[in-house]
């Protein structure tokens, strides 16, 4: 089992290059599955129902959210309708969505998927070790392959989570912070782990944001819009390859995907049967 771990969609610059690089590199990855998180992929914060059908047309089989899940109240009918797409399980039990999805994979496996947000520099919410307990334990026994996005601030928070589920699920990967950390691994009890995949989106950037806005406002306290920026867009992610019966991964390597190879990718996906 190969699977692919897009870090945050920031923007229609994230959404374009993944709905143009990703079939092709399903085909030189031999992807057996792809997971995104998209919380950030309708004009820097957020996700509609059109931008949802756009990324799962472009091979993305399922969808995380973090703190931003409700800024587009549209997508609520998503989270009522769908089923591979989770709201973070630390919420109240009352918020809409599912805490975790089984999604198929092209081997014909079948992976589960849930997120918790983090506490630390955070808004308040519930306990995220305890919620992803209760979103795992209601997975089906045969969703063997498991994916635990932890959107969270602090690097200490994230290795406290892969520690805690080490051994117990594929891989405990890390969005929020839109910077790819470089301490992927795969932990003692056979998890991969890294504390963040990174942003998909425009790298000339403040966190996929405009420079020159967040400059000004930070320097003037006048207040900009912050607009999603345009320039050096790539895709972040990690791929983890576990083994089928154990559900343990076997290895993590980050990836980072860069506009001047999408047309090659495009290329190999037009050859692709």
């Amino acid at each position: 089992m190969r699977l692919l771990f897009i870090g945050d969609i920031v923007g229609k610059p994230g959404r374009e290059i993944v709905v143009q690089a990703l079939p092709g590199l399903i085909v030189r990855e031999r992807l057996d599955v792809v997971i995104a998180n998209a919380e950030n992929a309708a004009g820097g914060s957020g996700l509609t129902p059109a931008i949802y059908k756009e990324l799962t047309a472009a091979g993305v089989d399922g969808i995380t959210l973090g703190d931003h899940v409700y800024r587009r109240r549209e997508i609520q009918r998503v989270l009522d309708r769908e089923t591979n797409i989770v709201r973070p399980a630390n919420l109240p039990e009352e918020a809409v969505g599912r805490i975790w999805a089984t999604v198929p994979a092209r081997n014909g496996a079948h992976v589960g998927i849930c997120c918790v947000l983090g506490q630390l520099y955070m808004n308040p919410n519930d306990n995220p070790w305890r919620a992803a307990d209760r979103a795992l334990a209601a997975m089906p026994s045969d969703a063997v392959v498991r994916m635990v996005d932890i959107h969270v601030e602090a690097t200490s928070e994230a290795q406290l989570l892969g520690r805690y589920f080490d051994g117990r699920v594929t891989a405990v990967l890390g969005t929020h912070t839109h910077v790819a950390t470089a301490d992927e691994q795969v932990l003692p009890g056979g998890t991969a782990f890294q504390c963040d995949v990174g942003m998909t989106g425009p790298h000339n950037s403040i966190l996929g944001r405009r420079i020159d806005r967040v400059m000004e406002t930070k320097l003037t306290a006048n207040p900009t819009q912050f607009e999603v920026a345009s320039g050096d867009v790539r895709i972040n992610g990690a791929i983890v390859e576990a083994d089928d019966e154990t559900g343990l991964a076997k290895s993590i390597t980050r990836i980072c995907v860069r506009e001047d190879e999408v047309p090659e990718l495009a290329a190999l996906a037009k050859q692709a049967p």
